[in-house]
C-alpha cells in the first residue's frame, strides 16, 4: 500500500460509470473504504477464459483501489440455484438442472464441484479471493422477503403463484442500458407469457412444475427464485442498501443490472450503487467467446499445453478493459514468451545497484487511476526494462507495480518457465546432438531461438537461456 502522503498526492481516480456512460471521480461512500460486488458465476459448467476476463477485470479495479490505500470489502456471489436459459423473457430450462442431468449428479454435487473448480481457476491467474462468497441458496428467505415488500409498494403482482416485477410503475427502467419501453416492446418475439401484464415484465419468483429439483416454500406456494432477485439480496444483504461499485461483464448490462437497479431501488426508494462498472467481451477470431457456441478455452486446457496461466493475464493486461480483446494462440504464445523474459530479467537486476527512479512511480500511479489504463501502465513497464535506470531500481519498480499488474514477477525462472513447446525441443535436439544428427540439430535450435531460447553448445552438453541475445 503506498503512504498516506503519497496517497493524498496522487491524481483522483477516475472510473467509467455506465449509468450516464461518463467517467467520473470516483469518491467512495465512506472514507478510506470501498464496498465492491462482482455478479459471480452460475456454477453449472467450468468456467472459460473469456468469463475469467470478467473477473481478472473486477481483480485489477480492487487491486487498483487497494494499491491507492483503499480498504476494499468485495462481494462475489456464487449462483448455485440456476436460472433459465433464455433470460430476457424467462423462457427455456433451468441451467442448474441442465448441468445435473448432463453429469448425472444433483444439483448440489454439481454446484459443489465447478464452484470448486472455478475457485481453483481465479487461483491459477492471481485473481485475489473475495471477502464473501455467497451462494444464492443460503440467501432465498431475503429474496423472498424482498419480493414481498415489491409487492407491497405495488411494484409487482402475483399471477399463479409466480410474482413477476411490473416495469410499468418504474418508469427509470432502461437508465442502465439505454433502452426505451417501445424499443423493448418490438424486439419482443415468440409467445408471450399469458399471466404477464406486459411481455417485458421479468420474474422475481417463478411457480415450480412438476419435475422440478430445487424448490422452496413461499407465500405464493412452492417455486424457487428468480435470477435477478439473487443478486439483489446478495448485494444489500452483505453490503447495505447503498454501496460503492457493482462490477459485472457488459452482457450482464440488459436484462439483469437493468433489473437489479428496479428491484433494488424499488424496495429501497433510492439509489443503491454509486458506480456501475462493465467488462466488454473476450473474442476468438472476431465472435464471442461463449459455452453455447463451443468456441472457447478453460484456463486448464492452455496450461497444459505448456502456458504459463499468468501469459493470459499478461494478454488481457494489453486491452482497456472497456474494449474487446481478440484472443489468439499465437498471441498467447508471444505473452508467454514475454513474461518469462520479464521474470527473469527482473531475477537479474534484484539486489542490482539502486538509484533514482526518475518520475516513473507517479506516471504509473496516473496511469492506473485513469480508470484502469493498464495497457498505458505496460507500455511504463517496457519504458522501464528498456530505459537507464540502474539495475536494483529496475527491480523495485516492476516487483512495486506487480502488486497491480499480478503476473508472480519475483517467481525464480527456471525450465517451467520455458515457452510453452520448449522443453520438447530441447530434449529432441539433445538426442540429435548424442545421434550426431547435427543437421536436425541446428534445425531445432533454430526453432527454439523463434520461441525466444537461446542454445549454447558446451563441452558439459547443451545450456539454454530465454530472451534475446546477449
Amino acid at each position: 500500500m503506498i503512504s498516506m502522503s503519497a496517497r493524498l498526492a496522487a491524481p483522483p481516480i477516475r472510473l467509467y460509470n455506465t449509468l450516464g456512460r461518463a467517467h467520473q471521480q470516483f469518491k467512495p461512500l465512506q472514507a478510506g473504504r470501498v464496498s465492491l460486488y462482482t455478479c459471480g458465476p452460475t456454477v453449472y459448467r467450468y468456467a472459460h477464459v473469456g468469463n475469467l476476463r470478467t473477473y481478472l477485470f473486477a481483480d485489477l479495479l480492487r487491486r487498483v483501489l487497494e494499491y491507492n490505500g483503499y480498504v476494499v470489502e468485495q462481494v462475489k456471489n456464487i449462483t448455485d440455484v440456476g436460472h433459465l436459459t433464455d433470460d430476457s423473457f424467462d423462457r427455456g430450462e433451468d441451467k442448474m438442472l441442465v448441468g445435473a442431468r448432463l453429469e448425472k449428479k444433483t444439483p448440489e454435487e454439481i454446484a459443489a464441484h465447478f464452484t470448486e473448480a472455478f475457485l481453483a481457476d481465479e487461483r491459477r491467474l492471481n485473481i485475489q479471493p473475495a471477502t464473501h462468497y455467497p451462494r444464492a441458496t443460503e440467501w432465498v428467505p431475503r429474496m423472498i422477503e424482498l419480493v414481498e415488500r415489491l409487492l407491497e409498494r405495488g411494484l409487482a403482482y402475483e399471477s399463479g403463484g409466480t410474482v413477476y416485477f411490473d416495469i410499468a410503475s418504474f418508469p427509470a427502467y432502461g437508465r442502465l442500458s439505454r433502452n426505451t419501453t417501445a424499443k423493448l416492446l418490438a424486439g419482443t418475439r415468440g409467445e408471450v407469457d399469458p399471466h404477464k401484464h406486459s411481455p417485458l415484465d421479468f420474474t422475481l419468483w417463478k411457480s415450480a412444475g412438476e419435475n422440478r429439483q430445487m424448490v422452496w416454500p413461499s407465500p405464493w406456494g412452492p417455486g424457487f427464485p428468480g435470477w435477478h432477485i439473487e443478486c439483489s439480496a446478495m448485494s444489500m444483504g452483505l453490503l447495505g442498501e447503498r454501496f460503492d461499485i457493482h462490477s459485472g461483464g457488459a452482457d450482464n448490462v440488459f436484462p439483469h443490472h437493468e433489473a437489479e437497479i428496479a428491484q433494488s431501488e424499488g424496495v429501497t426508494g433510492h439509489r443503491v450503487v454509486s458506480y456501475w462498472m462493465h467488462g466488454q467481451l473476450l473474442l476468438l477470431s472476431g465472435t464471442r467467446m461463449a459455452k453455447s457456441a463451443g468456441n472457447f478455452f478453460r484456463i486448464t486446457e492452455l496450461e497444459e499445453q505448456g502456458f504459463d496461466p499468468l501469459a493470459f493475464r499478461y494478454l488481457a493486461l494489453q486491452a482497456r478493459y472497456r474494449s474487446p480483446l481478440n484472443f489468439s494462440p499465437e498471441g498467447l504464445a508471444g505473452a508467454d514468451r514475454t513474461l518469462r523474459q520479464l521474470r527473469r530479467r527482473v531475477a537479474e537486476w534484484a539486489g542490482g545497484a539502486d538509484g533514482s527512479r526518475a518520475d516513473f512511480p507517479e506516471r504509473f500511479l496516473a496511469k492506473i487511476n485513469d480508470d484502469l489504463d493498464l495497457p498505458g501502465a505496460m507500455a511504463l513497464v517496457s519504458d522501464v526494462v528498456r530505459g537507464s535506470l540502474a539495475p536494483g531500481a529496475k527491480a523495485a519498480l516492476l516487483l512495486d507495480w506487480d502488486r497491480i499488474l499480478g503476473l508472480d514477477l519475483d517467481r525464480a525462472p527456471g525450465r517451467e518457465d520455458l515457452p510453452a513447446g520448449a522443453a520438447e525441443l530441447l530434449e529432441q535436439r539433445a538426442r540429435a546432438r548424442g545421434a550426431r544428427d547435427f543437421a536436425t540439430s541446428d534445425r531445432l535450435r533454430d526453432e527454439l531461438a523463434t520461441l525466444g531460447v537461446l542454445v549454447i553448445d558446451g563441452p558439459e552438453g547443451q545450456r539454454w537461456r530465454v530472451g534475446p541475445e546477449p
